[in-house]
């Protein structure tokens, strides 16, 4: 069955998480996913916070970015997150925005060498192993974490361009697409990140995690149309969906069937009521899809 959630957007203030986490937890929903854009919120301080506020939802982060990060310091912090909520934290990686990092001093002069070199440390980490590596960028030497996550953890990867989606598939756990895509840029990301693992010679499983640009009630449509052209997406009217409860979860069975497992509706920045378009999506649209 194809995964539900919601984006809370950091544009937000942090103080509206806790009533929208909350209210995501009483209505049911599955999953609600924060971001780490600059210089809103912090990805890992506010999913503590939400995780700590609700009892079975799922909080997911997409996504860290390395440059900022450590990956010894990733490492500890999603094995903190892992034992203390676990099977509830879900945290992705990425390349982060190249004109945020040059903006923080944090520019890596090759982002592809650096997300791939942490993310062999941090699962490694995250496996219990102790690791000593002497990378272009990540240098460890005989780090182990004293308190692994029990069971494992899942790393994702925000990923966008192709040889981004094939690392993916390569080195990752599961994949984070950003909103705007449609449903035949789903599919072929999907193909790309099969590409990747089948060079990398990996059976196991790797959820694709899409998020999708949604907008209900009154002014929809013109709201859909706005977030759409502030994105760069304009013109793509498969890459988001304005209506009621029927046309969301059709959409929603679009981007599923080209090769999501997870969709992750994401309110239009000017949307007048999160904690009911959580509920909408939770009671009404939930029902829908299979």
């Amino acid at each position: 069955m194809t995964a539900l959630g919601v984006v809370f957007r950091p544009q937000l203030p942090p103080e509206r998480l806790r009533d929208v986490a909350r209210a995501a937890d009483a209505a049911g929903l599955e999953e609600l996913w924060l971001w780490e854009d600059c210089f809103l919120e912090s990805g890992i301080a506010a999913m503590a916070a939400a995780l700590a506020w609700t009892e079975r939802l799922r909080v997911g982060v997409g996504l860290l970015p390395v440059p900022f990060r450590n990956a010894a310091l990733t490492s500890m912090e999603t094995a903190t997150l892992h034992r203390l909520f676990p099977g509830r934290a879900k945290l992705a990686v990425g390349h982060g925005v190249q004109d945020w990092m040059a903006q923080v001093g944090a520019r890596a002069e090759s982002p592809m060498t650096l997300l791939t070199e942490h993310l062999s440390a941090m699962r490694a980490l995250l496996r219990g192993e102790r690791v000593t590596t002497q990378g272009r960028y990540v240098r460890l030497d005989g780090v182990a974490l004293d308190w692994p996550p029990k069971e494992g953890a899942a790393v994702y990867v925000g990923a966008t361009g192709p040889r981004t989606l094939r690392l993916a598939g390569a080195a990752a756990d599961g994949t984070i697409l950003t909103a705007g895509r449609t449903p035949d840029e789903v599919r072929r990301a999907r193909e790309l990140i099969e590409e990747g693992r089948t060079e990398a010679g990996r059976t196991g499983p790797h959820e694709v995690v899409a998020y999708f640009n949604a907008a209900t009630g009154p002014g929809a449509d013109a709201r859909i149309e706005a977030e759409l052209a502030a994105s760069g997406d304009a013109g793509k009217t498969e890459a988001g969906v304005a209506g009621d409860a029927g046309a969301v979860a059709e959409a929603v069975r679009r981007i599923a069937d080209a090769g999501a497992d997870t969709v992750i509706l994401q309110p239009t920045a000017d949307e007048p009521d999160v904690e009911g378009f959580v509920r909408f999506v939770a009671g009404e649209v939930r029902p829908l899809v299979a």
